[in-house]
């Protein structure tokens, strides 16, 4: 079984990688980034250490990889021979890898090749699989796009694991969190799944992935904005700030609210979940600065992202998402030399308001009822 893992990076290598390879795949990456590329080559190999008193290391081996455009036809044909595609490149990146798996997808209808293949976007974003379908779909004829479905299964996934910036001179080894999730859905997969031990198959998934989004990447989003406003530089250290827990405990508690009206998870279900999610939180291996988990707050204001989706949830419930609402509100203070949404962000502050750039990034109206709410915590 040969899978390609489009991403090479920390979460390819320690996330992604590390499953398939421990699951029996032969694995390749593609990447763009050429050290990275050419240390794969020379060592086909790394470690994969856990955050934890133990620091448990597991080898991942055999590995091989391509360089994405300086070795194209050798992308081309892992395309065509795959029996599994999985991506984590972000999702900004879906648009630009989406032409080569075009065509080598097109290889693949035009040989005649029967066997399927399934392709999982895994990206921290709600339908990633879906949207990677629908830029592979501009670079296809109707005709050839119909045929995709009889040999390809685009099948949308749930991941969850934190994988910090990592120690210099780690090299190609990635230090990561115990815990891990990755639940993929059945509903376009061709033929039975496959018994990977590491992989949770359902046949929806839209609940365990906003159960995730509204609790991990909210909660993640709380700690990050309201820590930078009180001068935290962890995550950690901002749990253990007395004002900023408590703002991270009030929108976890407006976001499980809603989890529970809108899939029927009940208190006790999200309770130990939480119970979880704060633990994760408070490793003290897991040093994650503010400025690294807050990063791209352009993206983090999106109308479907961690915090707006679900203010607007409970707003269509007749429920106030007071704390959602200030969370936005210290994401609005965010500031990060390094980061070049913070930048965009604050010059477009600075030239109007923070009111306005709130509605041009939210789609939302000057006059919206969270606009409002926002406005009261700025």
């Amino acid at each position: 079984m040969l899978a390609l893992q489009i991403g090479a990076g920390n979460i390819g290598r320690g996330f992604v990688g590390q499953i398939l390879n421990k699951a029996g795949y032969r694995l390749w990456f593609a990447d763009v980034n050429e050290p990275l590329i050419d240390e794969l080559k020379h060592h086909r190999s790394y470690h994969v250490r856990l955050a934890d008193e133990n620091g448990q290391s597991m080898s991942v081996n055999g590995v091989k990889a391509i360089h994405s455009i300086l070795e194209e036809e050798k992308l081309l044909q892992l395309i065509e021979e795959a029996d599994l595609i999985t991506t984590a490149v972000g999702p900004a990146v879906l648009p630009h890898i989406a032409p080569a798996i075009a065509k080598g997808l097109l290889h693949r209808i035009n040989s005649g090749k029967t066997k399927p293949v399934h392709i999982i976007a895994c990206e921290n974003m709600v339908g990633g699989t879906d949207a990677l379908k629908q830029h592979v779909s501009k670079h296809l004829s109707s005709a050839d796009f119909i045929s995709l479905d009889e040999i390809a299964g685009f099948a949308n996934a749930a991941v969850d694991r934190i994988v910090p910036d990592q120690a210099a001179g780690s090299g190609l080894d990635v230090t990561v969190e115990p815990f891990f999730e990755w639940v993929v859905e059945t509903k376009n997969w061709i033929g039975t799944a496959p018994a990977i031990k590491d992989i949770t198959f359902v046949e929806e998934l839209e609940p365990f992935i906003e159960r995730k989004l509204f609790t991990v990447n909210t909660g993640h989003a709380a700690l990050a904005y309201h820590g930078f406003v009180h001068g935290c530089a962890t995550t950690k250290e901002a749990f253990e700030h007395t004002a900023v827990q408590k703002k991270y405990v009030q929108t976890l508690q407006e976001t499980g609210l809603l989890l529970q009206e809108k899939y029927g998870f009940s208190s006790s279900e999200m309770e130990t979940y939480h119970h979880k999610i704060n633990s994760r939180f408070q490793n003290p291996y897991l040093a994650d600065p503010v400025t690294r988990v807050g990063r791209g707050p352009i993206r983090k204001l999106g109308p479907k992202d961690r915090l707006v989706k679900p203010s607007l949830e409970l707003l269509e419930r007749g429920r106030v998402p007071e704390a959602l609402a200030e969370t936005i509100a210290a994401l609005l203070q965010f500031r990060s030399a390094s980061d070049e949404e913070a930048a965009e962000l604050q010059e477009y502050i600075h030239k109007h308001s923070a009111a306005e750039a709130f509605c041009k990034y939210s789609s939302l109206k000057e006059d919206h009822e969270l606009t409002s709410l926002v406005k009261k915590y700025v």
